[in-house]
């Protein structure tokens, strides 16, 4: 059994404010109610949670500053069973596209699993399910591994797209483009476990992104962000599948190429490089504002088409 990480010492001026954070989460959500005892509590535990994955030595007043108090308190709330939590969090909105959190989840099932609205609906649901009660034994639900140090609505959509699509592909394998906000397992390092990999990699694949056309780039955000099958895309593009998928391939060889390439100079001597670059790429590509929603309406207007609803 793995000891939990030590955790820093807790100094008077970080009990000070431990304690003001207190007072200022009480303000902020006076129906959530929890003693500060409690609430030390609570902080040491998801302060354990973020030890591993601090890039250095962490103290009580880096991991306060870094802390998202009141989705942090949400979440808090949502473990005891506070209602006025839960509340909170069925009406949380999400960062990008400022709907509804449950409205989020269930567009990210559309896409998961398309034209097949029980499991839609199923997959919404079991990751509800999840949030209080682990999905195996020995696990922790959902909201228990929430680190307090991101907002919480946009993780929990990423733990939900995560999840599900870990499960497809354990039953149908990786696909030839890999999917919006492409699946990492939850709370794991960047692979090769560098921040300089993951640094350099940025760079490099938004220097490709600067080299493709229009075209090449409403073809990423069609497979990436709306999932279009092969099919679906084709039509959009007035394209046999075929050409479209010679097309498909073409363009992740260009990127594998020139984003791999900038990796190998650097010294990457890894090797899962076209792993890395592919798992990588489908985060980036959902967050660049050249492949936003408003830019491929604007892409597929020019064509006489409509956007996929989200």
């Amino acid at each position: 059994m793995i000891a939990p990480p030590e955790l820093p010492p807790l100094s008077p001026a970080d009990k000070g404010r431990v304690t003001l954070l207190y007072h200022f989460a009480r303000l902020q959500m006076p129906a959530v109610k929890l003693s500060e005892p409690a609430f030390l509590t609570h902080l040491q535990r998801t302060l354990r949670i973020f030890l591993p994955k601090a890039p250095g030595p962490l103290s009580w007043a880096g991991y306060l500053e870094g802390l998202y108090a009141v989705d942090w308190l949400v979440c808090v709330g949502c473990l005891d069973g506070q209602n006025a939590a839960w509340e909170a969090l069925f009406n949380a909105r999400t960062g990008r596209s400022d709907c509804l959190l449950v409205d989020a989840l269930r567009a990210r099932a559309v896409r998961l699993y398309p034209r097949n609205e029980e499991r839609q609906d199923t997959a919404v649901t079991e990751f509800w399910s999840n949030l209080i009660a682990p999905e195996s034994e020995g696990t922790l639900p959902v909201l228990a591994r929430y680190d307090g140090q991101r907002p919480l609505a946009p993780w929990l959509i990423r733990v939900f797209q995560n999840w599900h699509l870990s499960k497809l592909r354990q039953t149908t394998g990786v696909t030839a483009l890999p999917d919006d906000e492409i699946a990492l397992p939850m709370d794991a390092p960047k692979a090769n476990g560098s921040d300089r990999w993951h640094e350099t990699f940025v760079s490099a694949a938004r220097e490709w992104l600067g080299t493709i056309d229009d075209d090449e780039r409403l073809l990423l955000g069609l497979r990436w962000r709306y999932r279009l099958s092969q099919r679906e895309a084709a039509k959009l593009f007035n394209l046999n599948e075929g050409t479209l998928t010679r097309r498909t391939d073409k363009l992740r060889d260009r990127a594998l190429e020139h984003v791999g390439g900038k990796l190998i100079a650097e010294g990457w001597a890894g090797d899962d490089l076209e792993d890395f670059v592919l798992t990588e790429l489908g985060a980036l590509l959902t967050d660049d504002p050249r492949l936003s929603a408003d830019q491929l309406g604007r892409l597929l207007a020019a064509k006489g088409k409509a956007l996929p609803a989200e």
